[in-house]
C-alpha cells in the first residue's frame, strides 16, 4: 500500500468520528443513546440490520471457502439465508416488547431482575466472542495488504496486535460519543461501502483472467470460460454430499439452531426492529437488509472462484487461503483502490461493534448498574456510565481476538452460545406457564451441559479418557486415487514441487546442488510440466487431461466423543488390515491399530453427542458433518424439553409467575405500536383496563398458548420472502452453469 490509500483511510475515520460528534448532541435520555428514540424509518433500518449483521469474515471466509472448495463454500456465510423469512414475524416482536434492552424483557416476562441481569452477562460474553471473530478477519485481510508485520520503535510487531486496538479505538471514539444514532449513520454509509466491496473485484478480477497470456493464449476466451476450464468440476457444486463440510443434513441443523439463537442474540432488540418508528419500518428493514447481505454473499463467492483460477499456483494461497481477499485486493486494486477496499471492510467491522458497544453498554446500565448498584439513577448518570462500559465490550472482543485469533474457532463458539437463554425466550413468549425457576433451570442446564461439564469432567474424572465406550473412533482409510489433472491443478502442482525443490536447494552443499539441478521442476507448456516423481530420483510429465496424479487422503480416526483419542505409545502406527479396489484409479486401504493398543483421549467431553449412547445409533459410523449436526440438535431439543418439563413441574407446585404480571406481558405483546409515543402510551393504558379483550386474536383462544392468528401482512410478507430465498439459490445455480 501507499500513502495515498492511507490518506483514504485517515479520511474515513475522520468522518466516522465527525458524524459521532453530530450526534452527541441528540442524546439527552436512554432511549436516545441506546434506541435513537426509536425514530429510525425503512431506510435506516435496513443499513442497521445489514451492517449489524455483515461482517469482515463474512468476504473473507467465503473467499476463503471457495478458494479452496469451490461454490459450496458459500454456505460458510449463506447457511442463515432461510432463516430471513422468519424475522418477517420476530421484528413486531422486538417493536411491540417497547424495551430498552432483551435483559428488560426477561425481567418483565419472569419478573427477575437477577434473571434480567443473568442475561446481560450473557450479552456482554457474546458480543466479545462474537466481535473478536471480526477484528481476527480484518487482521487477516490486511496482512498481505500491509504487511504481516510493522516497525515499532525498531522493533517488528505483528500486524494484530497494532491494527486489532487501533480500529477499537476508532469504534470507541464515534460510538461512545455518538450513541445508536451515530452508529446507524455510519451504518448507512458502511452498508454502501460493503455493497462496493462485493462487487469491486469482480469486474477487475475478470478482466485479468481474460488478459492472462498463460490462461487465455488465443485471447479469445470470457473469463467464465476460463473459469470452467481451469476449475474441477467439483468447484461448481452448490450442495456437497453427505461428506462434505456443508452437507444438506448440517445445512438443516445450522439453520435451526440460527433459527432458535437468534431470537436472544442482544443487539436484536435495536437492529431487529426494536430502534423503528412502526413494526413496518421494521419488518421491512430487518428482511431487506439481510436479503442484501444474500445477495453480496454470492459476490463474494464468484470473487473466490476468480481467486481459485486466477492464483491457483500462488504458495501463499495454498499455505494460508484466509489471505485469499487480501491477495486478490492488493494485485487486483491499483493505488487508493486498495486504500477504500480495507476501508470497506474496516466498515463491516465497525458497523457490527459499533452496535455491540452501544447495546452491550445498555445491558450493563439497565440491568447491572440501574438495579443492584443505584437504583436512583438519573437519565444523565446512566448515560455516562454507558459511555464508560461501552469500553468493556470492545476491549474484550479486542482481547479474544488476540488470544484465539481463529475465525473458525471463534464461529464455532456463536453456534451455539445464544442457545443457553434461547428457550426460556421461546417458550416464554408462547406459553404462560412458563415460570421463572423453569427458566434458571434451563439456563443452569445449558452452562453445565454445553459447558463446564465437558471442560471439567475429564479433569474431575480422569477416568472418562480411558472409558473404552468414550474412546471409539470412526474407522480410518486411506484412499489412493489417480486423477485427471486439471489446468489449476497442473499450476498448483508446479507450485508445490517449486517451493520443494527450492528449500532443499537453499539447504544443500555444492556436490548436492549440482544433483539438484537435474531435478529442477520444468514447465514445458501451459498444459504440460516435469516434476520430481514421489521417490524424488527422476522428473516426471504431468499433462492436463492425458496424465493422472496421484492423491492420497486418509480419513477417519476421528474421536468421537473428544478433541482426539490417540495410542498412549506414541510409537505405535496403524496397518493396513483391508484392501478395496474402488475402481481403476483408486483403491481404498482400511488401517487399524495392532490389537491390544492402549488408548488415551485429550480435549473437551462432547457430552451432547454421548446423548445418543442409549439410542444405539452407530456415531462412527456416521460423517463428520452428520455428526455435527446431531450434536447441534442435541443442545436445540434438549434445552426446550428441560424448559417445559420444569416449567409444568412449578407450575404444578404453585410457582408459577403472577396472572396479573403475565396478563400485562401478553396483551402488550398482541397490541400493536402506534408510531406516535403519546398514542401508544394511551393504547396500551386501555388494553391494560381490559386484557380479555386481546383474546380475539389468539388462534387458540381461552388457552394457556399465546399463539396469535396471522394475519395477511404475516401471511404475505413471510411467502414472499421464501420466494426470495428459493431465487438466490437460484441465482446461484445460474452462476455455477454459466461458469
Amino acid at each position: 500500500m501507499v500513502a495515498l490509500d492511507y490518506l483514504v483511510i485517515t479520511v474515513y475515520f475522520l468522518i466516522l468520528i465527525a458524524i459521532g460528534l453530530y450526534c452527541a448532541r441528540k442524546n439527552k435520555k436512554q432511549e436516545d443513546y441506546f434506541l435513537g428514540g426509536r425514530g429510525f424509518g425503512k431506510l435506516m433500518q435496513t443499513f442497521a440490520a445489514f451492517g449489524a449483521g455483515t461482517g469482515p469474515q463474512d468476504p473473507i471466509n467465503s473467499g476463503k471457502a471457495t478458494y479452496t472448495n469451490g461454490m459450496n463454500g458459500m454456505w460458510v456465510s449463506m447457511y442463515w439465508l432461510f432463516v430471513t423469512p422468519f424475522y418477517w414475524i420476530t421484528a413486531v416482536w422486538y417493536r411491540r416488547m417497547r424495551h430498552i434492552t432483551l435483559g428488560d424483557w426477561f425481567v418483565e416476562r419472569y419478573e427477575s431482575k437477577p434473571l434480567g441481569g443473568a442475561y446481560a452477562i450473557f450479552g456482554i460474553t457474546f458480543f466479545m466472542i462474537y466481535g473478536s471473530m471480526f477484528f481476527s478477519a480484518i487482521a487477516k485481510t490486511a496482512a498481505p495488504m500491509i504487511g504481516s508485520d510493522v516497525m515499532v520503535f525498531g522493533t517488528a510487531v505483528d500486524l494484530q496486535y497494532i491494527l486489532i486496538p487501533v480500529i477499537g479505538i476508532i469504534v470507541l471514539i464515534y460510538g461512545v460519543i455518538g450513541g445508536l444514532t451515530a452508529a446507524y449513520l455510519t451504518d448507512l454509509i458502511q452498508g454502501v461501502c460493503i455493497i462496493a466491496l462485493s462487487c469491486m473485484l469482480i469486474p477487475l478480477g475478470l478482466n485479468a483472467l481474460t488478459n492472462d497470456a498463460t490462461l487465455n493464449p488465443t485471447g479469445e476466451q470470457s473469463g467464465f470460460e476460463i473459469m470452467a476450464e481451469q476449475l474441477p468440476d467439483s468447484f461448481f457444486e452448490i450442495i456437497g454430499d453427505s461428506t462434505s463440510e456443508f452437507s444438506l443434513f448440517f445445512l438443516a441443523a445450522i439453520v435451526m439452531s440460527n433459527l432458535i439463537g437468534v431470537v436472544v442474540q442482544p443487539h436484536f432488540i435495536a437492529t431487529g426492529g426494536g430502534s423503528a418508528k412502526s413494526e413496518n419500518d421494521a419488518r421491512i428493514g430487518l428482511v431487506v437488509g439481510n436479503f442484501l447481505k444474500r445477495f453480496c454473499t454470492l459476490g463474494w463467492v464468484l470473487t473466490g472462484l476468480i481467486a481459485a483460477t486466477l492464483y491457483a499456483d500462488v504458495g501463499q494461497l495454498i499455505q494460508n487461503p484466509d489471505q485469499t481477499w487480501g491477495y486478490a485486493s492488493m494485485h487486483l486494486l491499483g493505488p487508493g483502490f486498495r486504500g477504500l477496499m480495507l476501508a470497506c471492510l474496516l466498515a463491516a467491522l465497525m458497523s457490527s461493534v459499533d452496535a455491540y458497544m452501544i447495546v452491550g453498554a445498555g445491558l450493563i446500565v439497565r440491568n447491572l448498574y440501574v438495579p443492584f448498584v443505584k437504583p436512583t439513577a438519573t437519565d444523565k448518570e446512566c448515560l455516562r456510565v454507558a459511555r464508560v462500559t461501552g469500553i468493556i465490550v470492545v476491549a474484550g472482543s479486542i482481547f479474544f481476538s488476540l488470544a484465539i485469533y481463529d475465525m473458525i474457532a471463534q464461529l464455532t463458539i456463536t453456534f451455539w452460545f445464544p442457545l443457553v437463554f434461547a428457550a426460556p425466550f421461546w417458550i416464554g413468549m408462547y406459553w404462560r406457564r412458563a415460570s421463572t425457576r423453569a427458566a434458571w433451570i434451563t439456563v443452569a442446564y445449558c452452562i453445565l451441559v454445553f459447558g463446564m461439564i465437558p471442560y471439567l469432567g475429564p479433569i474431575v474424572a480422569p477416568g472418562l479418557k480411558t472409558n473404552e465406550t468414550l474412546l471409539v473412533r470412526t474407522e480410518m482409510t486411506r484412499t489412493v486415487s489417480q486423477d485427471i489433472v486439471s489446468k489449476s491443478t497442473l499450476r498448483r502442482e508446479y507450485t508445490k514441487a517449486m517451493t520443494t525443490w527450492t528449500a532443499q536447494f537453499d539447504r544443500a552443499n555444492n556436490i548436492k546442488k549440482a544433483e539438484l539441478e537435474l531435478l529442477k521442476p520444468q514447465q514445458i507448456s501451459a498444459t504440460k510440466i516435469a516434476v520430481p516423481s514421489s521417490t524424488g530420483q527422476e522428473l516426471v510429465e504431468l499433462e492436463v487431461g492425458v496424465s493422472r496424479i496421484e492423491t492420497s487422503a486418509e480419513q477417519g480416526g476421528d474421536a468421537i466423543f473428544f478433541k482426539s483419542v490417540k495410542p498412549v505409545d506414541s510409537s505405535i502406527a496403524p496397518e493396513v488390515v483391508g484392501i478395496t479396489k474402488i475402481n481403476d484409479y483408486t483403491t481404498r486401504y482400511k488401517l487399524a491399530y495392532p490389537s491390544g493398543t492402549k488408548f488415551a483421549a485429550s480435549g473437551n467431553l462432547k457430552l451432547n453427542l454421548a446423548f445418543f449412547l442409549p439410542l444405539g445409533i452407530d456415531l462412527a459410523a456416521q460423517t463428520n458433518s452428520t455428526r455435527n449436526a446431531l450434536e447441534l440438535v442435541s443442545k436445540i431439543i434438549l434445552p426446550i424439553l428441560v424448559m417445559i418439563i420444569a416449567s409444568w413441574i412449578t407450575s404444578i407446585t404453585g410457582k408459577s409467575n403472577s396472572p396479573e404480571a403475565l396478563e400485562r406481558f401478553y396483551a402488550k405483546m398482541k397490541t400493536p405500536v402506534d408510531p406516535d409515543p403519546e398514542a401508544d402510551l394511551a393504547k396500551l393504558a386501555a388494553v391494560y383496563a381490559e386484557p380479555s379483550n386481546t383474546e380475539r386474536v389468539k388462534l387458540f383462544p381461552n388457552s394457556e398458548l399465546e399463539i396469535q392468528k396471522p394475519t395477511t401482512a404475516d401471511i404475505v410478507g413471510f411467502t414472499i420472502s421464501v420466494l426470495v430465498c428459493f431465487a438466490i439459490v437460484g441465482l446461484a445455480f445460474v452462476m455455477a452453469g454459466i461458469a
